[in-house]
C-alpha cells in the first residue's frame, strides 16, 4: 500500500469537533510515525473518546494540571501521557481550553513492519500495535511528542487513506473504573488487531494469514 502524501493530512478541522465524531471518524485512517527517515504506522482500527464535562473516566475530569495540560491543548496536537513505563498517544478535539481528546488504542500494521518489531523487541506480527501502549512502543511515540501538532510535524501525522470502514461497533471502553456505562469505545468490526474483549464483536475477527511489509 502506498504511503500517503503530505496532501492527505487530516486538517485541523478535522479534529475541531465532538471527540465522538472524530473517534467513529478517526477509524481507517492511517497514522504514520518518522523513525530512521523512514515512515512506519498503519491503519487506526480502534479509538476511544474522552469528554470534556460529564465523564469521570476523562484526565480532564480533575480539570487542568500540569499533567494533563497538553489535552486542553489545540484541537490536532498530541496528548501523549505515560503509564506502566509506557505511553498512549491522544488527539486533541474541539477548541483550547476544553480538555477532550481521542485515544488511539489500536492499528493494523501496514509500513515499516521490521522496525516496528524491532521497537517491540518481538516478532510476533499479531501483537505488534494491538493495544495503546504497544502501538506507542512500535511506533517510537514518547513524551517528547507530547503537544506535537498532527498537521505539520515532520515526524507524525494522520492521513486520509480512502479506505473507510463499513462495519463499525460501538462498546464500552476498555480498563476504566469510572463512566463505565458510557460507549465511547469504537473498532472496525471482525479487525484482529482490535484490543480487548473478543465478544464485542459482531463478527469473529480471524489471525491474518499473511502481513504485508511495506
Amino acid at each position: 500500500m502506498k504511503i500517503p502524501s503530505s496532501q492527505d493530512r487530516l486538517p485541523h478541522s478535522f479534529y475541531d469537533r465532538d471527540p465522538v465524531q472524530v473517534a467513529r471518524e478517526l477509524l481507517g485512517m492511517s497514522l504514520l510515525r518518522k523513525n530512521r527517515g523512514k515512515w512506519i504506522g498503519g491503519q487506526i482500527v480502534e479509538t476511544e473518546a474522552y469528554l470534556s464535562h460529564g465523564d469521570a473516566a476523562s484526565h480532564s475530569a480533575r480539570g487542568k494540571t500540569a499533567g494533563n495540560a497538553s489535552m486542553f491543548g489545540p484541537p490536532g496536537t498530541l496528548y501523549v501521557y505515560p503509564i506502566h513505563a509506557k505511553y498512549c498517544l491522544n488527539a486533541v478535539t474541539q477548541s483550547p481550553g476544553i480538555g477532550s481528546a481521542v485515544l488511539i488504542r489500536a492499528l493494523e500494521p501496514v509500513w515499516g513492519l521490521p522496525e516496528m518489531q524491532r521497537q517491540r523487541g518481538t516478532d510476533e506480527r499479531s501483537r505488534l500495535t494491538r493495544g495503546p501502549a504497544m502501538l506507542c512502543q512500535a511506533l517510537g511515540v514518547d513524551r517528547s511528542l507530547d503537544l506535537t501538532d498532527l498537521v505539520h510535524s515532520a515526524s507524525v501525522g494522520i492521513f486520509q487513506s480512502g479506505q473507510m470502514p463499513t462495519r463499525v461497533c460501538r462498546t464500552t471502553r476498555i480498563g476504566v473504573t469510572k463512566a463505565k456505562h458510557r460507549q465511547l469505545r469504537f473498532f472496525i468490526d471482525g479487525n484482529w488487531y482490535v484490543s480487548g474483549r473478543r465478544q464485542d464483536h459482531r463478527t469473529r475477527p480471524t489471525r491474518p494469514n499473511q502481513i504485508a511489509i511495506s
